[in-house]
């Protein structure tokens, strides 16, 4: 199937769960996943009406970027960021969604301060045991996000976590409600806090249920990744 039949069959399967839930689709993002994907299939997209795209590597985006420079695009950062990649990330990014501790943070925020640019982040958050997953400890979720105050250049939108893969849908689900509590007990204080990043494409229904408002999808749009040998 074309990257536009699948958009359009994954907008209908959006607002389907939408309305289980008793949501507006309206609330609900999609984000397209160009990871591994080249330059052409981020255009097919974007000309079948995608406008909100993510990439795991700031080095992978620079590649691309060129190519799709006159596309009128918002691109995120939602893999993990390296400290002597902040200056180059808060350039080519529109947002940095996996922001996981004060020192990138700093970094970012000069960076952008540096550009004139007010950059917003979300704050990767941890549920997971998984030694290859990525972000802050749930329990230092608060003392970093009471650090980040003073920073004029960024603005914390919300959360974001990646659950352990599962075939099962529903083996996600506790660790989206755990990331939706820890948003509801910290929102009081930090009023900008209203995203939740959190589903692909195997959990994104369970996602929606528990109160997504950005779903990251890159299989079921760009088909499967297609890797480098390795050398």
């Amino acid at each position: 199937m074309s990257i536009a039949s699948n958009l359009e069959r994954l907008r209908n399967e959006i607002a389907d769960a939408c309305a289980r839930a008793h949501r507006s689709p309206s609330t609900v993002a999609l984000m397209a996943v160009s990871k591994m994907h080249p330059a052409e299939a981020i255009l097919e997209a974007h000309a079948a009406g995608q406008h909100l795209f993510g990439e795991n590597r700031v080095q992978e985006w620079q590649s691309k970027q060129p190519t799709v420079s006159t596309a009128n695009l918002e691109m995120h950062l939602i893999g993990p960021l390296q400290n002597n990649k902040t200056a180059k990330a808060a350039e080519l990014f529109h947002a940095v969604d996996s922001l996981d501790n004060l020192k990138t943070a700093e970094r970012l925020n000069r960076a952008a301060v540096a550009l004139s640019k007010t950059l917003p982040v979300l704050v990767e958050v941890k549920l997971s045991p998984e030694d290859t997953k990525h972000g802050l400890a749930p329990e230092d979720l608060a003392t970093l996000l009471d650090q980040l105050t003073p920073f004029t250049n960024l603005t914390i939108r919300g959360l974001m976590t990646v659950p352990p893969w599962s075939e099962e849908p529903e083996t996600a689900r506790p660790y989206f409600a755990h990331l939706r509590r820890l948003r509801e007990e910290l929102q009081p204080n930090h009023p900008t806090l209203t995203e939740l990043s959190m589903g692909m494409t195997n959990d994104f229904r369970v996602a929606i249920e528990e109160g997504s408002t950005t779903v990251r999808i890159g299989t079921a749009i760009f088909g499967k990744r297609i890797y480098p040998p390795s050398v």
